[in-house]
Protein backbone atom coordinates (compact mmCIF):
# COMPACT_ATOMS: atom_id res chain seq x y z
CA UNK A 1 0.00 0.00 0.00
CA UNK A 2 1.80 3.09 -1.25
CA UNK A 3 1.25 6.49 0.28
CA UNK A 4 0.92 9.42 -2.12
CA UNK A 5 2.64 12.01 0.11
CA UNK A 6 5.71 9.90 0.96
CA UNK A 7 8.93 10.93 -0.82
CA UNK A 8 10.75 8.56 -3.08
CA UNK A 9 14.16 7.40 -1.91
CA UNK A 10 15.92 8.80 -4.97
CA UNK A 11 14.13 12.15 -4.89
CA UNK A 12 15.92 15.36 -5.77
CA UNK A 13 14.38 17.42 -2.99
CA UNK A 14 16.55 19.61 -0.76
CA UNK A 15 17.67 18.38 2.63
CA UNK A 16 17.15 21.79 4.25
CA UNK A 17 14.98 24.73 3.38
CA UNK A 18 16.64 28.01 2.41
CA UNK A 19 15.60 29.62 5.68
CA UNK A 20 17.12 26.82 7.74
CA UNK A 21 20.34 26.94 5.75
CA UNK A 22 20.65 30.70 6.29
CA UNK A 23 20.00 30.37 10.03
CA UNK A 24 22.64 27.66 10.39
CA UNK A 25 25.12 29.56 8.21
CA UNK A 26 24.76 32.75 10.24
CA UNK A 27 25.05 30.81 13.51
CA UNK A 28 28.22 29.10 12.27
CA UNK A 29 29.71 32.45 11.26
CA UNK A 30 28.92 33.90 14.68
CA UNK A 31 30.56 30.88 16.32
CA UNK A 32 33.71 31.24 14.21
CA UNK A 33 33.83 34.96 14.95
CA UNK A 34 33.48 34.38 18.69
CA UNK A 35 36.24 31.75 18.54
CA UNK A 36 38.61 34.11 16.76
CA UNK A 37 37.84 36.98 19.13
CA UNK A 38 38.34 34.76 22.18
CA UNK A 39 41.66 33.52 20.78
CA UNK A 40 42.81 37.06 20.05
CA UNK A 41 41.90 38.05 23.60
CA UNK A 42 44.58 35.69 24.85
CA UNK A 43 42.61 32.56 25.67
CA UNK A 44 44.02 29.13 24.83
CA UNK A 45 42.53 27.43 21.75
CA UNK A 46 40.43 24.87 23.67
CA UNK A 47 38.84 27.67 25.67
CA UNK A 48 38.28 29.76 22.54
CA UNK A 49 36.61 26.84 20.74
CA UNK A 50 34.40 26.24 23.77
CA UNK A 51 33.35 29.89 23.73
CA UNK A 52 32.56 29.69 20.02
CA UNK A 53 30.59 26.48 20.47
CA UNK A 54 28.63 27.98 23.33
CA UNK A 55 27.59 30.92 21.19
CA UNK A 56 26.16 28.83 18.36
CA UNK A 57 22.97 27.63 20.10
CA UNK A 58 21.81 31.11 21.19
CA UNK A 59 22.68 32.39 17.72
CA UNK A 60 20.44 29.75 16.12
CA UNK A 61 17.60 30.78 18.43
CA UNK A 62 18.21 34.48 17.73
CA UNK A 63 18.36 34.18 13.94
CA UNK A 64 15.37 31.82 13.93
CA UNK A 65 13.34 34.52 15.67
CA UNK A 66 14.35 37.46 13.47
CA UNK A 67 14.31 35.79 10.03
CA UNK A 68 10.82 35.39 8.63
Amino acid sequence: MAQANRRRLGGDGPLLSQRTAIVFLLAALVGVGATVLAALAGNMWPVAVSVGGGVVAPAVLFFNQIID
